[in-house]
């Protein structure tokens, strides 16, 4: 109980601070971060600066805090459609049965046979380098995981005594999926779509590391480490803010999602 407080607060903290920089930065951060000053190129963290300056002179922690605000809504966008999408087609998959349960799982076990990361940077060959289309990319590199949790979630379900005694008095299927079904798949869903939170910023930054992402200007983590490449012997704090970023939200995630975990299945046993 003492190790699941400890990772609730500390992944609580993490990701309350993460959330709050990303609210404030939609509204206002403490220099345009899109604004270029050659004169002040590669300054050093100052009381100006807190986190110094890049090669175009743009304020770091404000560019940093405008990632987050992109990162985050990335994120929370891909993770709600994949979640979406894997619900629902999961709940059929596993309560149909039928042709119409080899059907969607071919298809989906057809996605899953691609890494996630290379199946992403197709569907953005063909949609386009955006905003949106990474979340697009993301959402279907992502939702193949959550359609096999629920199906599976679901194939065990089905033959419980609520639900066949819901079909013995005349509720329909779609009402028993509805009504019995889909209210105890929340719980694993909830766990994985945390999980996937930390999946998707990571894989977001990623791509925009390579160049893939949301394009240049606009501030994402991913893109600041890529720009920060030629100047990390005369100007690490360019690749420190940004890594740490990604690494201390990441920590949050799973930190959160182990907690989460540990409340929602009271099996899981504890080291």
């Amino acid at each position: 109980m003492k190790k699941l407080k400890t990772h609730t607060l500390v992944g609580g903290v993490l990701i309350g601070v993460l959330l709050v920089l990303a609210l404030v930065a939609a509204l206002w951060t403490p220099y345009n971060p899109l604004g270029i000053d050659l004169r002040g190129k590669l300054q050093p963290p100052s009381a100006a600066h807190w986190l110094g300056t890049d090669e175009f002179g743009r304020d770091v922690a404000s560019r940093a805090m405008r990632a987050a605000s992109t990162s985050c809504l990335i994120a929370l966008l891909t993770v709600a459609l994949a979640t979406a999408v894997g619900l629902v087609v999961g709940v059929l998959a596993g309560f149909v049965r039928g042709w119409t349960d080899r059907v969607l799982m071919a298809f989906n076990d057809t996605l899953l046979a691609f890494p996630g990361l290379l199946l992403a940077l197709g569907v953005m060959v063909i949609v386009g380098a955006n905003q949106w289309g990474i979340v697009l990319a993301l959402s279907m590199a992502y939702a193949p995981s959550v359609v096999r949790v629920v199906r599976g979630t679901v194939l065990s379900l089905r033959e419980r005594e609520y639900v066949e005694a819901s079909r013995m008095i005349g509720n329909g299927e779609i009402y028993t999926m509805w009504r019995h079904i889909l209210p105890n798949c929340v719980a694993p869903v909830a766990v994985l779509a945390t999980s996937m939170f930390g999946w998707v910023l990571l894989s977001e930054s990623a791509l925009s590391f390579l160049g893939l992402g949301v394009p240049p200007p606009a501030p994402t983590w991913g893109n600041m480490l890529s720009s920060a490449r030629p100047y990390m012997a005369s100007a690490v704090w360019l690749c420190l803010v940004p890594g740490l970023c990604i690494a201390l939200t990441l920590l949050g995630i799973n930190l959160l999602g182990e907690s989460l975990r540990d409340r929602l299945d009271p099996r899981t046993e504890k080291s």
